[in-house]
């Protein structure tokens, strides 16, 4: 008989759906949910595990539960709003490990909230898109109490190769949001060298390689140019709504604790501007484009 926790997966989108397989290769027993009931019962036929009828069913029925949604709203909904939801069927001691790219603030509040209803709450969100959750290889920050990760290590090891410690609770969020912010940054610039390095003459595969071999390297110009932009494949799998929404919450932040950040707004604009002209679901790395637009070039290349 497995020691392993039964943990109940809420979201099994384009993240959740291979994080979850991954637990349940790790010999974990699963119990999904997701909004569309039929992306639920696709992934009990294809990976393994039960889709319970309802979220109080899953609760019931679950020592860890994660959820993995797209927005802190999503998640309080899930867990007390409308007639089916977690509380109603939580038993006491229950650890739920907020995955989503929340709102830090508000998943604060919801901790408490858990803990009224006699379980605990910590944050994990994670870095490293779908190829990496793919292989279990994500980094994951978390915050919360000490003695419930170290607790919960097993399962979010399954997931991820670095779980990284924050702080307390939204902690984990919080940097989340913070280093998609410094990634966004580093994909824009990127981007606006390549086209000036185009017009003077050279060839933005060779641009990249060279930043990739000096101190203009990031992860986008290791991760992103070649595979998503040159290629014009544009298919990383994370949504500009989503980066947007990353940003948003990068920029409350920092409203909320009265720091300065002029070129975190800039960059946030940007983003929010190449999500109106593509569209939310449009690709992130379709910010490409946004800046091809401004200049009247597509970049290109040869090697």
């Amino acid at each position: 008989m497995s020691d392993k926790p039964t943990v109940g997966f809420v979201g099994v989108g384009n993240m959740g759906w291979p994080m979850a397989a991954c637990l349940v290769n790790a010999g974990f027993t699963i119990n999904v949910a997701d909004a569309r009931r039929e992306v639920a019962n696709n992934f009990v036929q294809q990976i393994g595990g039960t889709a319970p009828d309802s979220l109080r069913q899953l609760a019931a029925s679950s020592d860890v539960i994660i959820t993995m949604l797209p927005t802190s709203v999503i998640v309080e909904n899930v867990l007390s709003g409308g007639e089916d939801n977690v509380f109603a069927g939580m038993k006491p001691g229950t650890v739920i490990i907020e995955m989503s790219s929340g709102v830090p603030s508000a998943t604060q509040a919801l901790a408490e909230k858990v803990a009224e209803w006699g379980g605990v709450m910590i944050d994990a969100p994670v870095s490293g898109g779908v190829p990496r959750a793919k292989t279990g290889q994500l980094a994951i920050m978390v915050g919360g109490d000490g003695a419930v990760i170290e607790r919960m290590m097993p399962v979010l090891s399954a997931m991820g190769t670095s779980v990284l410690r924050a702080g307390d609770v939204g902690a984990g969020q919080a940097v989340k949001a913070l280093n998609n912010m410094v990634s966004t940054g580093g994909f824009l610039i990127g981007i606006e060298a390549l086209l000036i390095g185009q017009r003077f003459g050279l060839d933005a595969g060779v641009m990249t390689d060279v930043l990739n071999a000096a101190t203009g390297m990031n992860n986008s110009t290791v991760k992103k140019f070649r595979q998503f932009v040159l290629s014009r494949k544009f298919d990383a799998g994370f949504t500009m709504g989503l980066l947007a929404k990353d940003l948003s919450i990068a920029m409350q932040i920092g409203r909320e604790t009265g720091t300065a950040a002029p070129l975190s707004a800039l960059v946030k604009e940007m983003i929010v501007s190449a999500e109106t002209m593509f569209g939310p679901g449009a690709d992130h790395t379709e910010m490409a484009k946004w800046c091809e637009r401004l200049v009247g070039d597509e970049l290109t290349t040869k090697t």
